[in-house]
């Protein structure tokens, strides 16, 4: 071989080597401002995954999962969804949408007789999307009482609508309950029985339904600040963490694999995708950055599709920048209001992509 040619597979060899070498510099670089906003921010544990083109690139936890017991969190710890569980039972009610069972502008009345004729103009598009006028839980609720599904539901019933739906957009937990009884009263199972059969499993994820009597490995503790002081989370009754605004345990490995199958059609055809992602209408003609267990916004021009949740001491978030096919999940055990996984997961995302910074 020449010495020119030889100068050229020289170079060649130190450009793969550099391409091999620059990723693990990122990621170490990522890992060492996680751990200290963790640190700055008093949370005990916290697991990150970072996805691109649909794999996933990095995935690490921080810190400890269980403190009294010093117990390391790592990809593989389970925490509890809160809030981003919404985006599963939206995606269960568009497949029955989809299988001909569910249409999105029925009234819910349709599914739900006995609800208040101040219930008409509510649709199954309404409670996705939180305009349905329903806000959240009643101050006066007992969360350690347990209810059954018709207790919830005449507890919902009972509740005066916020504004005439459509009208305003106004998050709401209610709404997100009430679809979990329309799903058992439209299928005839437990809406978290159906993810299981039609979401979780057949994408090989370990998610389901929080119970505190099930023995399930790697389960991360809540927690929670009182005074600085760190306390274990406070304690719900059983049939407040099967509600489907929000009540599942997983893990970053497991949003990965959602990630991924999002990313394609087996969880649903592009149409039914699109409609998620899309900003709702209200009646006016305006629209709200929502739409049906997602949140929908734009940075520098580039969707952002997200949501983040918190309950019983965790906080989470997801967040998927679609025309750049990257996306961040970001889950921790600490719920206080200085920690915030959603500006967690845009710095990560800005650190792998710089530009998503703001100009």
């Amino acid at each position: 071989m020449s010495g020119a040619g030889a100068a050229i597979r020289c170079l060649g060899l130190s450009l793969q080597t550099a391409v091999v070498v620059a990723q693990p510099t990122l990621s170490h670089r990522v890992d060492r401002w996680v751990d200290s906003v963790r640190q700055i921010q008093q949370i005990p544990g916290l697991s990150i995954a970072v996805m691109r083109d649909g794999k996933m690139i990095h995935a690490k936890g921080f810190g400890l999962a269980n403190v009294e017991h010093q117990v390391p969190a790592t990809p593989e710890t389970v925490y509890q969804s809160g809030s981003v569980g919404k985006q599963f039972t939206a995606t269960l009610v568009m497949m029955l949408v989809e299988d001909g069972k569910i249409s999105l502008d029925d009234p819910v009345r349709k599914y739900l007789p006995d609800a208040p004729t101040t219930w008409d103009g509510i649709t199954i598009r309404r409670l996705l999307s939180h305009t349905s006028g329903l806000g959240d839980y009643p101050s006066d609720l007992d969360l350690r009482r347990d209810y059954t599904e018709e207790q919830f539901l005449k507890m919902v019933f009972g509740t005066p609508l916020q504004f005439a739906p459509g009208d305003q957009w106004s998050y709401s937990n209610l709404g997100y309950l009430t679809l979990g009884v329309v799903i058992h009263r439209v299928s005839g199972k437990f809406y978290g029985d159906l993810l299981a059969e039609r979401i979780f499993r057949p994408l090989g994820m370990a998610t389901k339904i929080i119970s505190e009597a099930d023995i399930v490995p790697h389960r991360a503790d809540g927690y929670r600040l009182v005074d600085g002081v760190l306390k274990n989370q406070e304690w719900v009754s059983p049939s407040f963490n099967t509600t489907a605004d929000g009540a599942l345990y997983f893990t970053v490995l497991d949003l990965a694999k959602w990630d991924a199958a999002l990313s394609t059609d087996r969880v649903l055809k592009p149409a039914s995708l699109a409609a998620m992602w899309t900003p709702i209408k209200l009646t006016d003609g305006s629209t709200y950055p929502y739409g049906f267990g997602w949140g929908v916004s734009a940075v520098n021009g580039r969707r952002l599709i997200e949501h983040g949740g918190e309950w019983q001491g965790f906080r989470t978030h997801i967040a998927r920048y679609v025309d750049d096919r990257l996306s961040v999940v970001v889950l921790a055990n600490l719920a206080a209001p200085k920690v915030s996984p959603t500006d967690i997961a845009h710095r990560i995302a800005e650190m792998y992509l710089p530009s998503l910074r703001s100009h």
